[in-house]
């Protein structure tokens, strides 16, 4: 059996709040750092070459992993506005139960 290369997939989303559920239209990625980052509330970030990110977001947030399957062009659909590279960012198309690994620090 053929399976899409999302089949298992670890996608991550980062926060500053507490939350069992995603909602509809939240941003995932599979990047981990990258939702590390988003989780401090940053007002601008940035990656250079080597994937290093800089950002300036400074609060302490919470990493999580979504806890269900989630599908490219079922459950998840490419980020309309981002500024990151193709295939980096994705919104959820429905609600997403999620785990939370951890606490993160600020900046």
């Amino acid at each position: 059996m053929n399976r899409p290369p999302d089949e298992h997939a670890i996608w991550y989303h980062g926060s500053d709040a507490r939350f069992d559920v995603l909602r509809t239209g939240s941003t995932v990625t599979r990047w981990k750092r990258l939702a590390e980052a988003f989780s401090h509330r940053p007002t601008w970030l940035s990656t250079d070459d080597s994937g290093q990110i800089r950002h300036n977001g400074c609060a302490p947030g919470f990493l999580y992993r979504v806890d269900e399957l989630a599908h490219i062009g079922v459950d998840l659909t490419s980020h309309p506005r981002t500024t990151m590279d193709a295939g980096v960012e994705y919104l959820t198309c429905r609600p997403l139960r999620v785990l939370l690994i951890g606490k993160t620090g600020g900046g």
